[in-house]
């Protein structure tokens, strides 16, 4: 995403949203925190406070550039994605991991139906102990 695809969506290219945008698309860990962009930025020497962070974050989501995740006591970003998966978390060091599993999908399926439902969206997030944390 550049700065104009941000212009599309009705938001100005300035320098805090597109500095929050890289890290979010260059970033190994695919789910943020407002507080892990907050730390990227300052080891990038940029200056940009935590409540820009927030707004920035905020304006994404309701652009739909980005989707909120909120896993326990935790609220994580991750660019919005047209393929569905869904997500573990380590409940020790909060690592994330996606996942698709198309038997789980039907499962969903059949229980909304059986309860007289038809799915528009969904999600599920299991919680457990990774495998470094296990040792």
């Amino acid at each position: 995403m550049n700065a104009k695809d941000l212009k599309d969506v009705g938001l100005k290219a300035t320098t805090p949203r597109l500095k929050i945008l890289e890290i979010l698309e260059n970033s190994e860990n695919h789910h943020l925190g407002a507080e892990d962009i907050y730390r990227q930025l300052i080891i990038q020497n940029e200056e940009v406070g935590v409540a820009t962070i927030y707004r920035v974050l905020t304006q994404f989501e309701q652009a739909g550039i980005i989707t909120k995740l909120n896993f326990e006591d935790k609220s994580v970003y991750e660019l919005s994605s047209a393929e569905h998966h869904d997500h573990i978390i380590c409940t020790k060091c909060g690592k994330i991991a996606e996942f698709n599993d198309s038997t789980i999908e039907e499962c969903q399926e059949k229980i909304a139906k059986k309860l007289g439902f038809k799915l528009n969206d969904h999600s599920l997030n299991l919680y457990g102990i990774c495998e470094q944390c296990i040792v």
